[in-house]
């Protein structure tokens, strides 16, 4: 009967409470009168109601068991969990950002809580001889022969989150401190909102599978209003979503009651309907195709740098796209990577944590495709994946990467708790809500400048590091200067873990000397994502 103990309390305290302020003529008794008999009519409630096992045979207890798992990733996060504990982010992660973001020490005390000895610790080689202090402000040239509107790139900038996702306030201070910092603001597929215009920082104009902004009612891509949006001149970049890291293949939607008006004129979406970005685009469906769509973004733009963001998956359809490049001689002006490992606002759990492939080993394989196939030249390459430090973007740009986006590292600055309430409107910080009641309490002006500040900070810290292994710029990084820890007693460089491809090496008779080139590339085809023979054939061996 232990399990009727709470409500057998409250209704003897009811009893009792209702007894004494008969007797006694005292106010304070009716106020335990008012509690005990909201406790009993709680516990009655959860002895009559039929859906909750758990309540019928715990009434009134299983409520403060209901208030405990509520809380439980805010205890876990602030008391329980270490500091190096990554959940997805370490509590030493956020505090590096926070520190940088508001321009006070960010020095650690006393020595590493690292454990240095065990697996995957990894770390970048000094030198005897290190470079002095130079300029920090690292920048990368991007745009192709036929750009002739070219961007130079900070090596660090903000990744793709709408407006929609994020609140309207949050985009103003991204955007304002990306305008204060001299470096890109990623739009997302959301479109560009008036709060993305507001403070005129260079924006990247993301177009996902809902053509948000350049769409028909149909929900097809609509060309001039595409152009018309892409000429603007704050737009320094068009960029095509083939797919997200955090939900590969997934699409998603924002449900009817969250499309106000606002994201209704924004997206051009009706309200009253849910807003559904489809899995898969209409605009093309082959890898031709789709390197004809992004030719056609770069003229409609007007000559600015047009490139495509996707999270890799089935291999051979990657190499597919990289076949067209050769066989049609169009080429994007950049990719952008994104990792399994990537952000969002919501997602299926299993999508979040086991579809597509981390952002390592997508890098390494764009990398050495465009390598083999002689085209890594002419195509810069940027990458995003819970990056938040010097030291992560280093090792970023040790594997390929030209530049490096982030999202939520930005979020951080902006003051983001990680109270992991970004799906349910109820964002304490007033990011990642359309509650006005919340998002209106984010001082645009203050987080603005945290913003500026965190990307000033990171690349000062990158500067120190690159000085410290006596490099100039982040360009000369390469494999060889990451080290991991694999075993105990063994450490290897990224260089010996990643094996290079060759220049050219995918265009001659014998393939390099890696699994997945041996079995996919020659199979893959420029006219369809189609699997190759081989893997149709397995499929349908097992669907009999």
């Amino acid at each position: 009967m232990l399990r009727y103990s709470a409500y057998f309390i409250s209704l003897a305290g009811l009893v009792l409470s209702t007894l004494a302020g008969l007797m006694l003529h005292s106010n304070g008794w009716w106020i335990l009168v008012c509690i005990f008999a909201a406790l009993s009519a709680l516990g009655t409630w959860d002895l009559l109601q039929k859906k909750t096992t758990l309540r019928r045979l715990y009434p009134v207890l299983a409520h403060f068991r209901y208030g405990l798992e509520s809380i439980g990733p805010e205890i876990r996060q602030y008391f329980i969990q270490r500091d190096i504990e990554e959940v997805p982010y370490s509590r030493d992660q956020r505090a590096l950002v926070y520190q940088r973001a508001k321009g006070v020490s960010d020095v650690v005390p006393f020595g590493s809580e690292l454990d240095m000895y065990g697996d995957k610790y990894e770390w970048i080689n000094h030198s005897m001889a290190p470079t002095p202090h130079h300029e920090h402000d690292y920048r990368i040239r991007i745009g192709g022969e036929k750009v002739t509107q070219p961007y130079s790139a900070s090596v660090f900038s903000i990744s793709a989150m709408s407006f929609g996702a994020l609140s309207a306030n949050a985009i103003r201070a991204l955007n304002k401190g990306a305008k204060m910092g001299h470096f890109s603001h990623d739009t997302g597929e959301g479109s560009i909102s008036p709060y993305h215009r507001e403070f005129g920082g260079d924006l990247v104009w993301e177009v996902g599978s809902g053509y948000f902004g350049c769409r028909n009612e149909d929900g097809t891509f609509n060309r001039e209003l595409f152009a018309k949006n892409a000429q603007d001149p704050q737009v320094k970049m068009v960029e095509l979503k083939l797919s997200q890291g955090a939900k590969p293949g997934h699409g998603g939607v924002l449900p009817a009651a969250k499309v106000t008006e606002e994201i209704s004129i924004t997206r051009g979406v009706p309200m009253g309907q849910d807003c559904v970005s489809p899995a898969r685009h209409s605009a093309f469906s082959t890898p031709i195709e789709l390197l004809q769509l992004i030719d056609d973004m770069r003229t409609m733009s007007g000559g600015k740098p047009a490139g495509f963001k996707l999270a890799i998956g089935h291999p051979w359809e990657w190499f597919g796209i990289v076949k067209a490049m050769l066989e049609t001689g169009l080429l994007p002006d950049y990719i952008v990577v994104d990792g399994a490992e990537g952000g969002t606002g919501a997602a299926p759990s299993e999508f979040i944590n086991h579809v597509g492939l981390p952002m390592r080993e997508g890098l390494m394989l764009v990398q050495h495709t465009l390598v083999g196939a002689g085209l890594r030249d002419k195509i810069h390459l940027g990458a995003a994946g819970r990056i938040t430090g010097a030291f992560e973007i280093a090792r970023t740009m040790a594997l390929g990467a030209d530049w490096c986006n982030a999202g939520r590292a930005f979020m951080f600055s902006l003051g983001c708790i990680q109270s992991l309430s970004c799906h349910n409107d109820l964002c304490p910080t007033g990011i990642a809500t359309q509650n006005p009641h919340r998002w209106t309490r984010l001082d645009v002006e203050d987080k603005a400048q945290r913003v500026a500040n965190f990307h000033e900070n990171t690349l000062k810290a990158l500067r120190d590091m690159l000085c410290a292994a006596g490099l100039q710029h982040p360009s000369q990084l390469g494999p060889e200067h990451i080290l991991r820890r694999v075993t105990p007693t063994e450490i290897r460089s990224l260089a010996s873990l990643y094996p290079a491809v060759h220049a050219g090496a995918l265009l001659g008779d014998t393939l390099p000397d890696h699994a997945v080139f041996q079995h996919f590339w020659r199979e893959a085809r420029a006219d369809t994502f189609a699997p190759p023979t081989k893997v149709s054939e397995l499929w349908a061996s097992r669907a009999n």
